[in-house]
């Protein structure tokens, strides 16, 4: 018995044709926009200007792991760049633009960032020893982890900013705006925070040993099990502060508001377990 064959090859019809042209040029011009909306993350001529030292700006570049020390970039626009492990050692940016960059472990030790807009910038794990943030903008940053003792953050914006697990030992932080700032865990002894707004700052396990809070406003703050060991807290202003569990022996609160203050379980200032 004979079997005719009833499949025959496909012909190369005129609308297949069409219709491979049409997905074929769809997706082209789908490559082409993505590499174009990426210019800046591969090798761009805004990255390849800055890098040689011929522009200042290039806001969202894929500056990964660059070596900028001592650069002169004040005023430069920097805004949404990649600078994660980049090298900023004792830069100059005052002024510059690095609002929504990612610093995560950039080397920024004793980096002029007077005035500098950081707002929403992720900083954790970055390098920030004897900065200078004077009138910076960080609020809404990331600076979990951060290393910044002998910062200075006089006047700097930190509304809301992370700082959990960093070290601002002995940094100058006068005169600042840290409400609602997290400081879990953080290490801030020795730190000068006089005058400086606390208002709503979660600070639970936060060592402030020997810091100074001269005329602060610490309302509403929640300090559990911190440690205000010989802290300057005179005419501060503690209103509703929760220091439940906290070490506050030996700190200076002459003149201080402590009204709906909580102590319960916190060693008090003569040595006391607070009720």
């Amino acid at each position: 018995m004979k079997f005719q064959r009833v499949f025959r090859p496909v012909g190369k019809s005129p609308a297949l044709l069409a219709r491979c042209s049409v997905l074929l040029l769809l997706f082209a011009t789908s490559v082409a926009a993505a590499a174009e909306s990426s210019g800046n993350v591969t090798d761009s001529p805004e990255r390849h200007a800055f890098l040689s030292g011929q522009s200042k700006d290039c806001p969202g570049c894929d500056l990964r792991g660059v070596r900028l020390k001592r650069r002169d970039l004040r005023g430069a626009n920097l805004a949404g760049a990649d600078l994660t492990d980049a090298v900023l050692h004792a830069a100059k940016l005052a002024n510059a633009r690095l609002d929504h960059a990612k610093l995560q472990d950039a080397n920024l030790n004793k980096a002029d960032l007077k005035r500098a807009d950081l707002t929403d910038a992720d900083l954790t794990g970055a390098l920030l020893y004897a900065a200078d943030l004077s009138g910076a903008q960080l609020n809404g940053a990331i600076m979990v982890g951060a290393r910044m003792g002998h910062a200075r953050l006089t006047h700097a914006g930190l509304d809301g900013t992370d700082l959990t697990n960093s070290d601002i030992e002995e940094a100058e932080i006068t005169d600042c705006n840290l409400s609602n700032a997290k400081l879990k865990r953080a290490n801030l002894n020795g730190a000068n925070l006089s005058r400086s707004d606390l208002t709503g700052t979660m600070a639970m396990r936060a060592s402030f040993v020997a810091a100074r809070f001269r005329n602060a406003k610490m309302n509403k703050i929640t300090a559990i099990q911190a440690d205000f060991y010989q802290a300057d807290m005179s005419n501060a202003s503690l209103v509703d502060g929760d220091f439940r569990g906290s070490r506050l022996e030996r700190a200076d609160l002459d003149g201080a508001t402590t009204t709906g203050m909580r102590t319960q379980g916190a060693i008090l200032v003569d040595g006391t377990t607070g009720q």
